[in-house]
């Protein structure tokens, strides 16, 4: 299954990264890579909880997500 994953940096290092679509699946790591592997880990054991107790799967979104920077216009006064 596919889902979106947000990470953000952590204010005393690292990342957290969370599945929205996944409530209270939240996980953490010292590098991007790490984060996402963990969070790849998390994601599973909370499916594996889902499907032992008979839930509704969550749905699974191709969405991608990304940052863009944008330069500021030029103040007029």
């Amino acid at each position: 299954m596919r889902f979106v994953v947000i990470l953000t940096p952590d204010e005393e290092g690292g990342y957290v990264a969370e599945c929205p679509a996944i409530p209270g699946c939240i996980s953490e790591g010292e590098t991007l890579e790490q984060a996402i592997e963990n969070i790849r880990e998390a994601i599973a054991a909370c499916l594996e909880t889902i499907v032992s107790h008979g839930w509704e799967l969550p749905k699974e979104t191709d969405v991608l997500v990304t940052t863009v920077e944008v330069p500021l216009p030029a103040v007029v006064s």
